[in-house]
């Protein structure tokens, strides 16, 4: 398990487009970390949470920076500016580029059914 404290910073707001919001933190530091989609979980102000975390540059949306994404299960709520802490419990697949937005889409709701199917 590895988890990584940081600030919630602003990002495009692809996820939220998507159906799947995130908060994003700055990896620097842990350039290390393999990318891909994990099983996560997030402590938000002593509550924690299950959640969907991808470490890498979103080579789908046109990405180049590194970063951690984390869509936060069964909550609502401005994260924005905001120390939380992630743990990456379980790497569900590696990193890919998809031909559309829409292949996206349906990979991120499969990872999600995992997700929650397995809890």
């Amino acid at each position: 398990m590895i988890c990584i404290d940081g600030e919630v910073i602003h990002g495009k707001k692809i996820g939220r487009a998507l159906g799947f919001p995130t908060a994003n933190m700055s990896l620097q530091g842990y350039e290390d970390i393999a990318r891909g989609v994990y099983r996560s979980e997030v402590d938000i102000d002593g509550v924690k949470y299950r959640a969907m975390s991808n470490v890498g540059i979103r080579p789908s949306v046109g990405g180049k920076e590194l970063l951690l994404e984390t869509h936060v299960i069964d909550f609502s709520g401005d994260l924005y500016g905001k120390r939380l802490r992630i743990c990456l419990l379980e790497k569900l697949r590696d990193e890919k580029r998809f031909a559309s937005i829409g292949d996206l889409k349906e990979q991120l709701l499969r990872d999600y059914n995992s997700i929650i199917s397995n809890e």
